[in-house]
């Protein structure tokens, strides 16, 4: 029982020398680790609206909000702070993790106590949805279209609805439609449909 003690001892003297092991806050900033999860953070330059956050958050503290009218059809992602387990999930697992900013990431702020619930959440801007021209359904966000699109380079030339979604942004697609049904070029085809509906139109025609 006396190694103990004087190991306790020791670590005093220590302390009384070097200093509290412990930091000041608050009375001082505390700087956390470098990898330390602390809020996590959407940015609307690198958010492409793909909802894979959502779709792996175990604690399911991250929804995303279509709102689709006659003028537009926009997404929000809503991280709900006050359910968050900070666990790291929905940054390791972004979309573009890798890009420069990142859709998500944890900062090092953890001082987040507060009286509203309704002010601890993280969002991002509304992102425009890109809409099926045949039966309405939501495909996906334009930015993760463009997004797969830029990935995969000349090869998206081969997905009617990734290229037509690059080219609305040009102005051009609309002229490119009314050409294929000009010319017969598989107009029912030449469009931004869903994968329900692209799949119909093959059938259909073959």
């Amino acid at each position: 029982m006396r190694l103990p003690k004087i190991r306790e001892l020791v670590e005093a003297i220590t302390a009384l020398v070097k200093g509290p092991y412990t930091s000041r806050f608050p009375y001082a900033p505390h700087e956390p680790a470098k990898r330390f999860r602390g809020k996590p953070e959407y940015s609307n330059e690198g958010c492409i609206a793909c909802a894979a956050c959502a779709l792996v958050c175990p604690a399911r503290a991250i929804e995303f909000r279509d709102a689709v009218t006659k003028e537009k059809a926009t997404r929000k992602m809503v991280l709900h702070l006050d359910e968050c387990h900070y666990c790291g999930q929905c940054s390791a697992l972004c979309t573009t993790r890798d890009d420069n900013p990142p859709g998500i990431r944890h900062t090092t702020k953890f001082d987040l106590a507060g009286f509203d619930r309704r002010e601890m959440v993280s969002t991002t801007d509304e992102k425009e949805l890109a809409l099926c021209e045949s039966c309405g359904d939501v495909i996906a966000a334009k930015a993760h279209l463009d997004w797969v699109a830029r990935k995969l380079g000349p090869l998206a030339f081969s997905n009617p609805t990734l290229f037509l979604s690059s080219l609305e942004e040009m102005g051009i697609a609309e002229g490119l439609a009314r050409t294929a049904r000009d010319y017969a070029l598989r107009s029912d085809r030449i469009k931004i449909l869903c994968a329900k509906c692209k799949r119909k139109a093959t059938l259909e025609r073959y």
